[in-house]
């Protein structure tokens, strides 16, 4: 598969012009939305982890 620069660097162009900066209310909520995924996992593992170790 032969690598077309020109064609990467068009689709480049073509993405960065639709991004743009995320407003102050759209950052805090995905940020928010972030923290909760991470409290997620961390208590499933948390779970997890002490359910293992009184099995023990």
């Amino acid at each position: 598969m032969i690598f077309d620069l020109n064609s990467f660097i068009q689709q480049s162009a073509r993405v960065l012009n639709v991004t743009h900066k995320p407003k102050q209310e759209e950052f805090k909520k995905m940020a928010l939305v972030t923290a909760l995924g991470i409290a997620i996992v961390g208590i499933i593992g948390f779970t997890i982890s002490t359910i293992f170790a009184l099995l023990r």
